[in-house]
């Protein structure tokens, strides 16, 4: 995500384009009319997937992750496009002046477009922007992050398959989360034309107290993607099962090319952390 100093005037990379962000502080009062009707315009008129305002996303989110808001603010950048930005930042007391920013770019043609790819779960719902925060702050050290969210089956309900939600079938097949839990998003490398697009991507592991192969109940990898306009997709064996099958049928039949693929990949992932281990020993 992008860390932002919080002094009058400042500058960051967004993209390829360099924008100018002036006034952050929120005891900024000499914001122009027009800046003042552009935020009020992503305020009424953005929406997620599930049509929830901004301001509902950020009041909620603020209450399970180490999210403080602070302020909004009015951007141009060198082509003089029009960026609405909404600055934020992990603690109350944060005595440095780093923050992070979300943004929107406003086109010729009045279009609002979300362009902070962190920040990309946010069309998900309050949910996805939530887990992707709280398993940053996982991944950073962050102390007292909110395991207890990151690790409800309820909060993945935003991932749909033909069996119904995700989250729930994770309940009814008894299935506990665990670590590493990863929601976010990545845009397509522009120097890569043959590969998907850009997706939004859920990664799970889980233990489930059920009969069933070792490798799915123990550290099981669930993982989803989707693109824009298209349903989420199962990318893991699991998932694939869980979007195929009900809860109680997930392992009534185990295909051999699948226990043999997945037993060589879990081999050369052991290979592999015994590769590294050798070479970070002194």
């Amino acid at each position: 995500m992008k860390r932002m100093s919080g002094t009058r005037v400042l500058w960051f990379c967004l993209g390829r384009s360099l924008i100018c962000l002036a006034g952050l502080a929120a005891t900024n009062s000499n914001v122009r009319a027009n800046d003042s009707a552009l935020v009020e315009r992503v305020k009424s008129t953005w929406r997620a997937q599930d049509g929830e305002t901004i301001e509902q996303i950020i009041s909620k989110v603020s209450k399970v992750a180490h999210f403080v808001p602070r302020s909004w603010g009015v951007a141009e950048g060198i082509d003089r496009t029009e960026y609405v930005y909404f600055s934020w930042t992990r603690h109350q007391d944060n005595k440095s002046d780093e923050q992070y920013a979300i943004t929107w770019k406003i086109a010729t043609d009045g279009t609002i477009r979300l362009a902070s790819p962190y920040a990309k779960p946010i069309e998900l719902g309050w949910r996805a922007f939530a887990l992707s925060l709280i398993a940053s702050e996982v991944t950073d050290g962050e102390r007292d992050a909110n395991l207890r969210f990151l690790h409800d089956p309820v909060n993945f309900n935003f991932v749909t398959t033909a069996q119904g939600k995700l989250g729930n079938l994770l309940r009814h097949g008894r299935c506990h989360i665990i670590e590493p839990v990863a929601v976010d998003y990545a845009a397509k490398p522009n120097d890569k034309p043959t590969k998907k697009g850009d997706l939004w991507r859920v990664l799970l592991l889980v233990n489930c107290k059920i009969p069933g192969p070792h490798y799915f109940t123990r550290n099981g990898v669930i993982a989803f993607e989707k693109s824009e306009g298209q349903d989420w997709e199962p990318q893991s064996f699991f998932a694939k099962r869980i979007a195929a099958f009900p809860p109680g049928s997930w392992f009534d039949r185990i295909e051999p090319n699948e226990r043999e693929t997945i037993e060589r990949a879990r081999k050369a992932s052991a290979n592999d952390r015994t590769e590294q281990d050798r070479g970070a020993a002194p």
